[in-house]
């Protein structure tokens, strides 16, 4: 392909917990998800589904507003085994391995793994670990995946510093389908270590996780390693995700500045024909 040998490209996860990268072991795709790679206003090349493409197309990724182009479309079995430099990990090299729980509907359907703490990516680790069946019929090779192992990062107060690895053997998690068992093994791990965790590793080793991860994903950005990425969030009161009436899907997407002008005058005018006990409603 004619892209490929002249053009960085990024297999484009999202994280909502930046300061986790540092535990990196391999990267996660679904073998049937359906992919495009498609080209950034960098000049570099991003791989996720349409759906997330169109979001970022929305949010000033690409060179046109709300338009993508695609230059090759993928289906997930056919990335497995690609080999990846990921920020922040001790792994100098870490590959695509299989994961059969991604939803196509959510992030970018690339997800990174730390086993150490992430209780789903321990048990789809020890999967692809144990059954060789599985690494042959995605051509994954032993050494892509059997010297990787969970990275300390975190240390939980009476859980410890490989929180998944304990959680999953305590309630006898047995493989990545094992949703029972799967949420409470998050639940026992992902609070705690939000609030009560303190971080092991990199420039901000002995904060508490709650107050590095802002400034993780602070130096991320600004060192060109990350991008901020916003997708549709599910309403408080009915969990479920805003849906259109008619073909398209919903977007976040950058509001050129000229609508929230016009709205902001709206509003302005509006303000002032109320009581200033009320006007705080508007702001």
């Amino acid at each position: 392909d004619p892209w490929y040998p002249r053009v960085l490209t990024h297999c484009a996860p999202t994280a909502s917990t930046p300061y986790s990268l540092h535990g990196q072991t391999n990267c996660w795709l679904h073998p049937d998800i359906n992919y495009i790679a498609f080209p950034v206003k960098t000049g570099e090349v991003f791989i996720s589904t349409t759906r997330a493409a169109l979001n970022m197309a929305y949010q000033d990724f690409t060179s046109e507003y709300g338009k993508t182009q695609v230059l090759l479309r993928l289906k997930g079995e056919e990335l497995m085994g690609v080999a990846l430099k990921a920020p922040l990990t001790s792994y100098d090299v870490i590959y695509t391995l299989p994961m059969l729980t991604i939803k196509e509907d959510k992030g970018t359907g690339v997800v990174t793994s730390v086993p150490s703490d992430a209780p789903d990516d321990y048990a789809a680790l020890r999967d692809v670990q144990k059954k060789k069946a599985l690494r042959d019929k995605f051509g994954i090779t032993d050494e892509m995946v059997l010297p990787y192992k969970p990275v300390p990062i975190i240390d939980i107060p009476g859980i410890g510093n490989l929180s998944a690895v304990t959680a999953c053997d305590q309630f006898k998690v047995s493989s990545q389908n094992d949703k029972s068992q799967l949420e409470k093994a998050k639940e026992m791990t992902y609070l705690k270590g939000f609030y009560e965790g303190v971080l092991l590793v990199g420039p901000h080793s002995g904060k508490k996780v709650q107050e590095a991860k802002k400034l993780i994903q602070g130096d991320m950005v600004a060192s060109g390693e990350a991008v901020l990425y916003q997708e549709p969030e599910e309403c408080h009161h009915s969990l479920r995700r805003p849906v259109c009436r008619g073909p398209h899907q919903p977007v976040v997407g950058l509001v050129p500045l000229r609508h929230v002008h016009l709205h902001a005058i709206r509003c302005q005018h509006l303000h002032t024909l109320h009581h200033s006990c009320t006007s705080n409603g508007f702001l």
